[in-house]
């Protein structure tokens, strides 16, 4: 079984905003805001319903990247582990 690097504290992403160039923030996977009682679901039930038709079968985690400063966002897909 495949687990995410970030969700599991085993790596950081550092990506700055394309905006303002302050580092992203890592708010977690989307499908926490989308379903806030997901995480009560196995992980294959999760991914069935984040909207990334593919997060399943290509073992990637979709992670919502937040500027404080300004508020830009962006989805980044981690690859699984």
């Amino acid at each position: 079984m495949a687990i995410c690097p970030l969700c599991n504290s085993l790596k950081v992403l550092n990506i700055n905003c394309p905006k303002c160039k302050t580092q992203l923030e890592d708010s977690g996977k989307v499908s926490d805001f989308l379903d806030p009682y997901g995480h009560y679901n196995d992980e294959e039930t999760v991914k069935m319903g984040d909207g990334y038709p593919n997060t399943a079968k290509d073992k990637i985690c979709p992670h919502l990247m937040v500027c404080q400063n300004c508020q830009y966002d962006v989805v980044k897909f981690i690859q699984e582990e």
